[in-house]
């Protein structure tokens, strides 16, 4: 079983909300789901959110559509997925950003497939980017993630929970799948509103 973490919130910076946007006739984080749910591999889809009350929205949002959920830290982004991998006891995660409604269901079972035949501590395809902005996924051994918590010492290494692993990829095992086409700077995600008006174009 693949637990499958998909970060979510509405206190975006550059785009508050932005998650429970709509595109055409669902939300931005209703197409995640759904194209998540389209994974071939076993798998437990798990919204992780945080406590802030701005985040009732989402948890709203999942009660209805009878998603899993779970709230933590909400500036700790790091201490969140502790928090969450000590309730489910799951021995490794998958994380998907909520800022990613075309995400390639067939991306995510090639990331599955090779963790599932090696013994690698993380899967990833944008440690050196190849894929789409909005087409990254990563794995990770929840026991190295677990361990590795107390070697944090930056701010912005608690926020974006694989930069410490990227900074200091000596210590780890790590494998970085790349793409043939090699369209990095093709942007597939939401980031600004900017963003969000192409991508609803498309839907439109």
């Amino acid at each position: 079983m693949f637990y499958i973490f998909v970060q979510a919130r509405m206190s975006s910076k550059r785009l508050p909300g932005k998650v429970l946007l709509k595109l055409g006739n669902k939300t931005v984080l209703g197409h995640i789901v759904d194209r998540i749910k389209k994974i071939k591999n076993k798998k437990k889809i798990i919204i992780l959110t945080s406590n802030n009350k701005s985040d009732d929205k989402i948890i709203k949002f999942c009660k209805k559509k009878k998603i899993n959920f779970f709230r933590g830290d909400l500036n700790n982004v790091y201490k969140r997925y502790i928090q969450a991998i000590r309730k489910f006891n799951n021995e490794m995660f998958v994380r998907i950003n909520g800022d990613s409604p075309l995400i390639k269901p067939s991306i995510v079972d090639k990331a599955i497939n090779i963790y599932k035949k090696n013994k690698f501590d993380i899967i990833t395809n944008c440690m050196i980017r190849t894929f789409p902005k909005g087409q990254s996924v990563e794995i990770i051994n929840s026991k190295i993630f677990l361990e590795s918590y107390k070697f944090l010492r930056k701010k912005e290494h608690k926020e974006h929970i694989f930069l410490y692993f990227y900074k200091n990829k000596k210590k780890y095992k790590i494998y970085n799948f790349k793409n043939k086409k090699k369209n990095k700077n093709l942007n597939q995600s939401i980031d600004t509103k900017n963003d969000y008006l192409k991508i609803k174009k498309r839907y439109d």
